[in-house]
Formats: C-alpha cells, structure tokens, sequence
C-alpha cells in the first residue's frame, strides 16, 4: 500500500534508507517505472543496533 496512489501490485522494486532521525524509509514502484511512491507507515522509528536481531548465519 502506498500513500500516494494505493495498493500496487505486481512486478515491483523496493528501496529502503536510514534518516539522520533515527528512521527507515521505504520507497517502492513498478519494475522499471520511473515514478516512485512512499510506503504507507514509512519513515517508521528504527531500533538501536544493539536492539536488532542477527541477521548473519
């Protein structure tokens, strides 16, 4: 779901960073689109590192 045109669906590519804020943002579109639309709930609080799971195996 997205804040600006709703649920997409399909083929899609995601892009994700870290604010100086201490928040994550999450961008997302069409494969191959140029158009990119905010996931709704992003920016959202991050953890601290030291509060995050491992994700190394």
């Amino acid at each position: 779901m997205t804040d600006e045109v709703g649920v997409i669906t399909g083929d899609v590519t995601l892009t994700s960073g870290a604010g100086p804020d201490g928040t994550a943002s999450v961008r997302i579109q069409y494969t191959g689109a140029e158009e990119w639309y905010t996931l709704t709930g992003s920016p959202a609080p991050c953890l601290p590192r030291a509060s995050r799971p491992s994700t190394r195996t």
